[in-house]
């Protein structure tokens, strides 16, 4: 009888000492940055759980829901309780939410599909499983079209990434980022640009091309405005570029003017009149966040010190406000950039910058990808500074 008591007094004992780790290794729901006095929020509870690219619209147009990504699907969270829900089981792909509608579109077995973030109810859009070798889907303005780029032969061979990555991970090891780049750029694969009339399912495709299309976002107010990047190693392309949907109007954003210079992670202000993009004159040497008003082609140039540099800026919806996520150690403005989210507030030709969250812990092998919620109350970002990733909203307002 006692050897038995011994036996369920030392099961009991190590399940509470597991009970102890795991409550210990749980990242904090909520707490108070001891160096900037910024709330911050845990909003998701799964480990592996992520928010999307920082230029991919995750938000309903009345601010209520977020939609992320969790080892177990797509889920939305209810920013005013936090609520979550999984509304799409299994492995996706490209996702982006239609603001007017209340869909999130995504690719998932090779079929372009449509999920009601309420109801829950999914259609099919078309089959279409060459589309994974591209972009991804945008959708436009008015939610009539989706958009995209796509290698027209389907066959991206060796240039094609791995699948087992956690979400929003860099493919640093493929066979290294710089030289997969090197090869794809080369490669000069057949591409071109895409619509998907969200009515019909119907395709069409323009600008063909064997350029490297990608990164493609529709405007946020102009239904037939398109915006992608000729990608590649940064300072080998004249990267931004914008078109119609009919395929006129090709103009180039903005133009390299030295050596080494380069331009990218360009992305619309909310009112879709100006791109704006991380300039560097030349690479690692000066930084800006620049802009062009797309009706005069004004350029503005705000310029960033490098230890506020940011993988990815983004802009509040009202236009008046940027963010930014920082940088790590191996990052292109190392030595010296900060590991931080960052708050910048135009000042007389210049950002004022405001840190939000200490991101020293964090590994920039996964990138932050901010962006403002559509109250510009809260910044939301993904991070693995805990250990697994998560998804993580800070205040704008400072706490304390």
């Amino acid at each position: 009888m006692l050897k038995f008591s011994a036996a369920i007094a030392l099961v009991f004992g190590t399940i509470l000492v597991w009970l102890c780790v795991a409550a210990a290794q749980e990242p904090p729901t909520e707490w108070i940055d001891p160096t900037t006095g910024h709330k911050v929020m845990r909003l998701s509870r799964e480990p592996g759980s992520a928010s999307l690219y920082f230029h991919q619209n995750a938000y309903t147009a009345a601010g209520d829901k977020l939609v992320i990504t969790t080892p177990k699907g797509i889920s939305t969270i209810e920013l005013k309780t936090g609520k979550l829900e999984l509304i799409v089981e299994g492995r996706t792909s490209s996702l982006i939410v239609g603001q007017k509608t209340r869909q999130v579109f995504y690719i998932k077995d090779g079929v372009v599909k449509a999920t009601h973030l309420d109801t829950k109810q999914t259609r099919d859009i078309i089959s279409q499983p060459e589309l994974r070798t591209g972009s991804g889907l945008a959708v436009n303005a008015d939610e009539t079209l989706l958009g995209g780029s796509f290698v027209e032969d389907g066959k991206l061979e060796n240039f094609q990434p791995p699948t087992n990555t956690t979400p929003g991970e860099r493919l640093d090891s493929y066979p290294g980022k710089g030289e997969m780049m090197e090869r794809r750029l080369a490669a000069h694969l057949p591409m071109s640009l895409y619509t998907i009339n969200l009515k019909t399912g119907e395709m069409k495709t323009f600008h063909h091309c064997t350029d490297w299309l990608n990164h493609v976002q529709f405007s946020p107010t102009d239904p037939g405005l398109l915006m992608f990047c000729h990608e590649g190693p940064w300072h080998k392309v004249d990267r931004i570029w914008t078109i119609r949907t009919d395929g006129t109007g090709l103009r180039l954003i903005h133009k390299r003017t030295m050596e080494m210079e380069i331009a990218g992670h360009e992305f619309f202000s909310a009112d879709g009149k100006t791109v704006w993009y991380d300039l560097q004159t030349p690479k690692g040497k000066e930084f800006w966040l620049a802009g062009v008003e797309l009706a005069t082609g004004q350029q503005t140039r705000y310029p960033v010190p490098r230890a506020e540099w940011s993988v990815h800026f983004n802009c509040a919806p009202n236009g008046q406000l940027f963010a930014g996520d920082g940088g790590g150690p191996s990052s292109v403005a190392a030595p010296g950039n900060g590991q931080w989210i960052y708050l910048f507030t135009p000042e007389a030709g210049k950002l004022r910058a405001t840190k939000l969250v200490n991101l020293a812990k964090h590994d920039y092998k996964l990138e932050p990808n901010v962006t403002f919620t559509p109250d510009m109350k809260w910044i939301v970002f993904r991070s693995n500074m805990h250990g697994a990733t998560h998804v993580y909203a800070v205040e704008v307002k400072k706490s304390r």
